[in-house]
């Protein structure tokens, strides 16, 4: 979220799922969530990327999965590098 600088209001605004902004401060403290809240913040997250990315560059974009955004979650791969840096705010 702060690599792609997102502040949790605007998280929340995008969020079709009834995210708050207490689950999304959880998220970004580092909290341990559950499985659910984890897929709705991936989801979330994604949509509020692809609405602030130029139309050009949304083809480009690889949509996250929880297991990549969170190191705790189950198959979570540490090597993992994020094919969207490219497309990230300088």
């Amino acid at each position: 979220m702060s690599r792609w600088q997102l502040t949790n209001h605007q998280l929340v605004d995008e969020s079709a799922e009834q995210l708050n902004h207490k689950q999304a401060q959880r998220a970004r403290k580092g909290r341990q969530l559950t499985l659910h809240l984890r897929q709705k913040l991936a989801r979330t997250l994604n949509a509020a990327i692809l609405a602030r990315l130029p139309k050009e560059q949304r083809v480009n974009f690889s949509p996250y999965s929880h297991k990549q955004l969170f190191n705790y979650a189950k198959d979570h791969l540490a090597s993992w590098t994020d094919p969207n840096e490219p497309l990230m705010p300088k």
